[in-house]
């Protein structure tokens, strides 16, 4: 994933150039706003999901080792069964 760029910006430009400024979010482009040179925000723009190929998932996943569901079941069952409030301090 390439690095997008990030610009500190004023709040006068976040008001006079804010259509170009959301055009930048959209790109990956992110902005700090500042008040009187003090920082006072960011602007960044959100993860959005990726779609990944069942095959490609597969093969990720392929080298991963097995889960016994046995043995994973009767572990959290253990590690539910504590009772927090028994343990010696």
């Amino acid at each position: 994933m390439a690095e997008h760029a990030h610009r500190e910006i004023t709040q006068r430009e976040l008001r006079n150039e804010s259509g170009a400024i959301m055009r930048g979010v959209e790109r990956g482009e992110s902005f700090t706003i500042t008040r009187n040179g003090t920082p006072i925000g960011k602007l960044i723009p959100l993860r959005r999901r990726t779609f990944v190929p069942r095959a490609e998932a597969m093969a990720a996943f392929a080298t991963a080792p097995e889960v016994d569901a046995e043995r994973f079941r009767s572990d959290l069952d253990s590690s539910i069964d504590q009772d927090p409030f028994s343990r010696e301090w």
